[in-house]
């Protein structure tokens, strides 16, 4: 069987989150949807729940972070194209998103991000050049 990751997040406002990444272009699974939840299909192996607050609390006795006020988690996504990521984050800010960080061009990577309306920070990465990373020893 295939890895797959599936990352957890709290939201305020699950329709306002919904419409928010239907707008980015994301797909939900029927399956795992309802009041409390929905599953967003980022690729054939990566998907996050976006849990209601409330429910996302059962499966953590921790406070849940605000991500408008603190760093949760950072998450980052690949990307096929320096355009490609362009787009994205136009789409995030054109939906209610923010830019709290510019683009950043190494050279062999470019690198931008958005923040969605609850707060949890995107990254967005194309490797112009994966050569210049190396492989793993």
């Amino acid at each position: 069987m295939t890895t797959q990751i599936f990352v957890n997040l709290p939201v305020k406002d699950l329709k306002r989150s919904v419409a928010f990444y239907t707008a980015l272009g994301y797909t939900f699974n029927p399956q795992f949807t309802d009041e409390n939840a929905t599953c967003m299909i980022v690729a054939d192996n990566i998907f996050v729940m976006l849990l209601v607050e409330s429910f996302f609390q059962t499966f953590t006795p921790k406070p849940i972070a605000d991500a408008k006020k603190t760093t949760e988690v950072l998450v980052c996504v690949s990307a096929e194209s320096r355009e490609a990521i362009d787009t994205l984050v136009a789409k995030a800010v054109a939906a209610g998103g923010a830019t709290p960080n510019p683009a950043k061009d190494y050279g062999f990577m470019y690198q931008h991000g958005y923040e969605d309306p609850d707060g949890h920070m995107w990254e967005l990465a194309f490797m112009a050049d994966p050569s210049a990373v190396g492989s793993p020893a």
